[in-house]
């Protein structure tokens, strides 16, 4: 009988852990949500983080394609308010590390209200890009 409830309790944990590490969100999302348009999501996945000042901050919900531009959906936490000036950028957390959206604050004093647009955005620098444009002397 013990040798079962620690089987079981092990089991709760693993999935537990799980859970956690994996970033998925189980009871529900507490937050907003607000998009922005990107000429390239350059390999951005949804369940990525979001961050300010290096702080996570929320999640990526979605990604479509909008007039052939990359639609994100961005989960904010609720006590996160980003400036209608912000940027939005993808980077890369180390050389070929996972990509994450990094939002820069701006200097206004008006919110993007939930539902609203972040309009200023810099897509994921393209690496292959860059080394063709060096090797074949563009640069």
């Amino acid at each position: 009988m013990s040798v079962g409830l620690f089987l079981i309790a092990g089991i709760v944990c693993l999935g537990y852990l799980s859970v956690k590490l994996g970033g998925m969100e189980v009871l529900g999302n507490k937050g907003y949500e607000v998009y922005a348009l990107f000429s390239n999501s350059g390999g951005l996945k949804v369940g990525s983080s979001i961050s300010i000042a290096g702080v996570d901050v929320g999640r990526v919900r979605s990604i479509d394609l909008e007039d052939y531009q990359a639609r994100i959906v961005l989960n904010l936490s609720e006590d996160v308010k980003i400036q209608e000036d912000a940027i939005a950028s993808i980077k890369t957390k180390g050389l070929i590390g996972e990509k994450y959206i990094a939002i820069t604050p701006g200097a206004s004093e008006k919110w993007v209200d939930p539902g609203g647009r972040i309009r200023e955005t810099q897509p994921a620098v393209d690496f292959e890009e860059l080394i063709s444009n060096f090797v074949f002397g563009k640069i």
